[in-house]
């Protein structure tokens, strides 16, 4: 493997093969493959937020399980909180107040009343529609005549929510509505999102590559915007959409651990659902130099992901997992995105920002080498080794430096 190239000619939907062998499961496979080693890709935690596999349709990319909550004796929740992070990433604790917007499909009914109690917790700032910082609206542009509420997107919606304020406390934050998750409405909740000011745009959910993907395209690689993306939940395995866009800012997770007495404080791994692989159709970005996908190849960054080092997450809305409402931990590159997306944020260039910042800054992320999400012998698309690897791009946050 580690002299393979994948070739376009070779990868199909249903996976990648290269003579005849399977490399690749399918975007469809219930988990991550298992791989051998001393890091071994073991079944991603956690329940899946969404269980789609429709060409067309997209899954939200998120798991969650029950956190122990807040009580009288212990006042934080379970799950890392926007000050770990801070910790673990070296961030500052303000900066800009750029308009990030959240797509989401479905409604989030509880979404305001949920945020603010997660943000009174966590002692950050309120934001609120009254004070102006967030702002609901479907994919029309329009507030009200929102869609049909679902418990696993609601779900994510509310983590999404919560990591953009914690990565950027100053952010404004626009949750836009797609009216299902058919892929063509939220590429049009993305266009609203950008014609309502929006710089950054955070997308926690991917589909299937077909060909069909080149009419969406537009919607996320927009002047003047950076749409961020989760890569996957599911391993090394076929590409998928938004994240295979060239512009789009593909996000991989891993697995974060407090680590007392050595320098950084925080040790990080190749989370074993991390989303890795090579597009079929979309070209590789000159900034991009690995050698084995000679097509666009995913992650390009990385930050926490794995539900077992998850964060804590607030949401009220009866979901399908049978969760108790209010606090839980949630995990998958579903939180590893809106992370990303609201530091663009409060980095104060999402107008203007392109992954190959990442590329020519190596120094501003931490290299996270350790782990595996499948099955690829020793190669860089599927392991955390040094420098690039596909799991987790160029790595994660050191500051803001590289965003």
């Amino acid at each position: 493997m580690n002299r393979m190239t994948i070739r376009r000619g070779l990868v199909a939907l249903a996976g990648v093969t290269v003579a005849g062998t399977a490399l690749i499961p399918a975007l469809t496979a219930s988990a991550a493959p298992a791989g051998a080693g001393t890091h071994t890709a073991a079944k991603p935690s956690g329940k899946p937020c969404s269980s789609e596999t429709r060409a067309g349709y997209s899954r939200c990319m998120s798991r969650f399980h029950a956190g122990s909550g807040a009580t009288p004796a212990k006042a934080m929740p379970s799950g890392l909180s926007p000050a770990d992070l801070r910790s673990a990433y070296k961030l500052p604790a303000t900066g800009a107040n750029s308009t990030v917007a959240i797509i989401i499909a479905f409604d989030v009914p509880n979404a305001e009343k949920d945020l603010a109690v997660y943000r009174k917790t966590m002692g950050l700032p309120p934001c609120t529609t009254a004070n102006g910082c967030f702002s609901k609206l479907n994919q029309r542009g329009e507030r009200g005549n929102y869609p049909q509420p679902d418990g696993g997107w609601a779900l994510e919606g509310s983590m999404d929510l919560d990591m953009v304020s914690a990565a950027c406390p100053s952010c404004k934050i626009l949750l836009i509505e797609a009216d299902d998750n058919y892929n063509n409405n939220l590429a049009e909740a993305t266009r609203t999102a950008w014609r309502k000011g929006a710089t950054v745009t955070s997308h926690s959910y991917g589909g299937l590559e077909t060909g069909y993907l080149w009419a969406d395209r537009d919607a996320y690689e927009h002047k003047g915007t950076t749409a961020v993306a989760s890569s996957g939940d599911y391993g090394f395995t076929s590409a998928a959409v938004p994240a295979a866009y060239r512009k789009v800012v593909a996000v991989g997770g891993t697995t974060l651990n407090k680590a007392p007495g050595t320098s950084r404080g925080w040790d990080e791994d190749v989370w074993g659902g991390s989303g890795s692989g090579c597009s079929a159709y979309v070209a590789k970005s000159p900034w991009q130099k690995d050698t084995h996908c000679q097509m666009r190849t995913i992650a390009d960054v990385s930050a926490v992901a794995d539900p077992a080092t998850g964060v804590a997450v607030y949401d009220t809305y009866p979901n399908p997992f049978g969760l108790p409402p209010g606090w839980v931990v949630g995990g998958g590159t579903s939180a590893s995105a809106p992370i990303i997306a609201g530091l663009i944020g409060l980095a104060g260039n999402g107008a203007t920002y392109s992954s190959a910042q990442a590329y020519r800054t190596p120094s501003a992320f931490y290299d996270v080498v350790g782990g595996r999400n499948g099955p690829c012998g020793g190669d860089y698309l599927c392991n955390g080794l040094k420098g690039y690897d596909a799991p987790t791009g160029v790595g994660s946050p050191k500051g803001l430096g590289g965003l």
